[in-house]
């Protein structure tokens, strides 16, 4: 989510939150100069500004979190891929957006597993379905991936069984694989999800995710991917563990990380994006990754207000902005930039990624990474 870019000038952390003297750009498309973090400069400055992340691969195009979705981002020109890391009953990282997997595979297809489907309370919420922390790695490879939404992406659905679940292992080996065919490293931008749930039944993330970080070298300060998680502890104590760039996720301004509610800390996203909140992150973090509406609010009519100061006040704590998630369907569109009545129809999903990106951010996560491609290179060229 980025802004008003000069030719040449490719930064994402190296010059927004990593070295003194480093510049973002503001929403007016001026240079304000970002404050320095002691944290050194590097490898980041390789990226483009603004950057575009595969959110959960190209999943607009094919099943989320599959090889053949991560494939197609990266082939599509996304700088930053992402995946979400989940475990399973015997310790393994997979990726899924979600533990419940009812949505994303064909597991309800599997008699041997019917007995798998309980209800569970996630995060304070109440789901039924089957969830990968009740199978182990070789019984969860026996199923196959699937559509999501396939009511609002039903060509997605063409795909539906081409793919397993991947573990993380296996997208770090697709990783390196990749990035020694195209002479180049592939970045990733990793997210722990429901950390505190995870680590209350025994399969803590951080530890995890740091082994296989360092086992393929990506556990160092310059090291090509970032790290994100709903809960700000999640960061602190990956913190302790890699010096790889971290960003505190954040949802609509009045959510709360589950993490401060299990610890009673009343801050909410309102608090966090002020800068008291801000400077709060900046102590642990690089980045923050709010919801596209922290930046842009939405009027009563559901169409988009006037910006908010967020990217400002974020850029001047030292933090780059990477919000999420850019669309192409009306249905995920606000109100003024839908075509037609069809809400699974495309809309105006060009326009509505520019005025995200003239705000200044430093990244957008895109399920359709090909249109945000396509709006970032006009303020790539500035």
């Amino acid at each position: 989510m980025q802004e008003r870019q000069q030719p040449g000038r490719r930064t994402v952390l190296g010059a927004a939150a990593l070295g003194a003297g480093a510049a973002v750009w503001g929403g007016t498309g001026t240079a304000s100069a970002a404050s320095s973090r002691g944290r050194g400069h590097g490898a980041h400055d390789e990226l483009p500004v603004p950057l575009i992340v595969g959110h959960r691969g190209a999943s607009g195009y094919r099943p989320e979190h599959t090889l053949g979705s991560y494939q197609l981002a990266l082939d599509m020109g996304a700088d930053v891929i992402e995946q979400d890391v989940v475990p399973t009953k015997d310790g393994h990282l997979v990726c899924r957006h979600e533990n419940d997997i009812t949505a994303t595979t064909d597991v309800s297809a599997h008699p041997e597993f019917a007995d798998r489907r309980t209800t569970k309370t996630v995060d304070g919420v109440k789901l039924t379905g089957w969830f990968t922390e009740d199978f182990t790695l070789a019984e969860l490879k026996t199923l196959r991936a699937k559509e999501r939404i396939p009511g609002t992406r039903q060509h997605n659905t063409l795909y539906d069984g081409v793919w397993d679940v991947p573990t993380f292992d296996e997208v770090l080996k697709w990783a390196d694989r990749e990035g020694r065919k195209r002479g180049r490293r592939i970045w990733l931008h990793i997210e722990t999800k429901h950390p505190t749930y995870f680590r209350k039944l025994g399969l803590g993330l951080e530890e995890r995710l740091a082994r296989l970080l360092r086992k393929y070298g990506r556990h160092k300060k310059h090291s090509p991917n970032f790290l994100q998680s709903f809960e700000p502890s999640s960061i602190q104590r990956l913190g302790k563990l890699v010096a790889c760039p971290k960003v505190v996720l954040l949802g609509t301004l009045k959510d709360r990380p589950w993490d401060f509610e299990v610890a009673g800390d009343p801050r909410t996203t309102a608090d966090l994006v002020k800068p008291a909140g801000l400077k709060w992150i900046s102590g642990f973090a690089e980045g923050i990754g709010p919801d596209l509406t922290v930046i842009l609010p939405r009027t009563k009519d559901d169409k988009v207000g006037a910006p908010s100061s967020v990217v400002k006040d974020a850029h001047a704590a030292g933090l780059v902005l990477h919000p999420y998630t850019g669309r192409n369907e009306n249905t995920f569109l606000p109100a003024d930039f839908r075509r037609g009545t069809d809400p699974n129809a495309y809309g105006d999903a060009l326009g509505y990624f520019k005025k995200c990106l003239a705000t200044g951010i430093d990244g957008l996560f895109s399920d359709n990474c090909d249109t945000a491609l396509l709006a970032a290179a006009e303020f790539r060229r500035r």
